[in-house]
């Protein structure tokens, strides 16, 4: 009984030495495979983030071109042209769509879907015939398609499509300096500018220190030089002014507390064009 006892608790305890060390080798492999498998899902893993943050990348980039071409663009102001209605260095807000213009491929020519259309007193960013790369112009729409502009006496005169008189502007816009200021170039002898179909006649609304339609831009000796812009070079209506603050310094960057607003902003308040009530009458 002893000796059968005895054999029975050395086999029972060979048989669990055996089953440990084929428990050791099965936890081992499923250890091995368990690394093997993690460290393929963080490579999975790490191929998935960057993946998603090139897809992202994409997305955002593909959306500021369509908001930017189709709807709304950035710029800032460079020059006193607009003073005192609009400052040099202020950050403006452009509404492109407010002029969104479909058209039908040029070999088709059926159809053409336009938005809205540049009005008579409303503040544009332009691109004239003599603007260099991406130069573009700040300016406001005085003359409108079909329209005659007359200058006499530093005043504006308009005689609208459908009416047979002349009527000075009242041009509330213009600062003190400018009233009764508004002279042609010394090289231009016309006094009188028809303005053809598809075209506008804009002017800065600082009359002593613009480049505008009086003066073709830059010079009317130019070639193809012309005082009026094309539907299709007004690229959208001013819609926001974010001002101008000063961060910076001689020698480096203000600290937080020394910004100062050079022009403040005027957001939604922007005023971004003129109805001339007297052309009513």
């Amino acid at each position: 009984s002893d000796t059968i006892t005895n054999n029975y608790l050395s086999l029972s305890i060979f048989m669990t030495e055996n089953e440990i060390k084929e428990e050791n080798v099965r936890i081992s492999s499923a250890s091995e495979m368990k690394e093997e498998l993690h460290s393929e899902e963080h490579t999975k893993t790490k191929l998935q983030e960057i993946t998603l943050f090139f897809r992202d990348l994409i997305i955002i980039f593909v959306v500021v071109i369509f908001v930017r071409t189709f709807f709304a663009a950035p710029f800032q102001i460079s020059g006193s042209s607009m003073e005192e209605s609009y400052h040099s260095g202020e950050f403006i807000l452009v509404n492109k769509f407010s002029y969104a213009r479909i058209d039908s491929p040029s070999w088709a020519d059926l159809w053409a879907i336009s938005v809205g259309n540049p009005v008579r007193g409303d503040v544009v960013i332009l691109r004239p015939h003599a603007a260099n790369g991406k130069e573009y112009y700040i300016k406001r729409i005085i003359g409108m398609p079909g329209d005659i502009v007359k200058f006499d006496g530093g005043n504006v005169f308009l005689k609208v499509v459908g009416k047979t008189e002349f009527v000075q502007l009242d041009e509330g816009y213009l600062s003190i300096a400018n009233k009764g200021k508004t002279f042609l170039p010394m090289d231009v002898k016309e006094v009188e500018f028809s303005v053809p179909e598809g075209q506008y006649f804009t002017m800065g609304d600082n009359r002593n220190n613009s480049s505008d339609s009086r003066s073709c831009f830059m010079s009317c000796s130019a070639q193809n030089a012309t005082h009026f812009v094309s539907r299709e070079n007004i690229v959208g209506k001013l819609f926001i002014d974010f001002g101008y603050i000063n961060i910076f310094r001689e020698g480096g960057i203000r600290t937080t507390g020394e910004w100062k607003w050079t022009y403040a902003p005027r957001f939604l308040s922007t005023p971004k064009d003129w109805i001339y009530t007297e052309l009513n009458n």
